[in-house]
């Protein structure tokens, strides 16, 4: 009798750990996509799709935090448009916690200008429902997981952000979705060897700009 209540114990002290474990509100995210590389057919076949070796792609990366929407109007309407989401920042980091950020290990074109390989923050600028700006700026950002306000010479998100250090700005096509998307998703469309789009999605809309390999 006394075993059984012991293993009654432990599964119940197991249960109330796991309800009480906290998860982030908003989960890490990437979106990658490769380019410039080709395909060949190797000696002996492996386990890809095509049972080929992609060879030479260089490697574009979005890494953000995903805040979900939670049922709640994330973009509101009319002269407080975009407010809520950006709060008291001057632009909106497109996505939760810290900065969202962009890998590239090729230069790119974006909205015409030039986008030397690096890294760089992303924000936009969000002036009405169909008219957002895409960012990309040499701003650093904080390492995170929390705020530090002593530095200064980082980002947390897009708090203390300042035009001067932009590389690109363009503007995006924005199109509403015939679906609602829950979790903020950053995504690579119609993508060829050497071109594409930069897409984010939430609630219900989409803002896209195209990107060339080169400069």
């Amino acid at each position: 009798m006394k075993r059984g209540l012991l293993c009654f114990a432990i599964v119940a002290a197991g249960v109330v750990l796991f309800a009480q474990e906290e998860r982030p509100l908003s989960t890490p995210g990437m979106a990658s996509v490769q380019v410039l590389g080709h395909w060949v057919k190797p000696d002996r076949r492996i386990s890809t799709m095509t049972g080929e070796a992609y060879q030479g792609g260089k490697w574009i990366d979005i890494s953000y935090s995903r805040p979900l929407r939670r049922e709640r109007e994330v973009f509101g309407a009319g002269p407080t448009y975009g407010k809520v989401t950006t709060g008291s920042a001057p632009a909106w980091r497109a996505g939760a916690n810290v900065s969202t950020r962009m890998k590239t290990e090729v230069p790119l074109l974006i909205g015409g200008k030039p986008v030397p390989a690096g890294e760089y923050s992303l924000f936009i600028e969000l002036t009405s429902p169909n008219e957002w700006t895409l960012i990309v700026s040499n701003w650093p950002a904080q390492p995170g997981p929390h705020f530090d306000p002593a530095n200064k010479a980082a980002l947390w998100g897009a708090f203390g952000y300042t035009p001067d250090r932009d590389v690109a700005r363009a503007t995006m096509k924005v199109e509403a979705l015939p679906f609602t998307v829950e979790e903020l998703t950053w995504q690579f469309l119609n993508m060829t060897n050497d071109a594409g789009t930069i897409a984010l999605m939430w609630e219900r809309s989409l803002g896209s700009v195209a990107f060339k390999v080169g400069g």
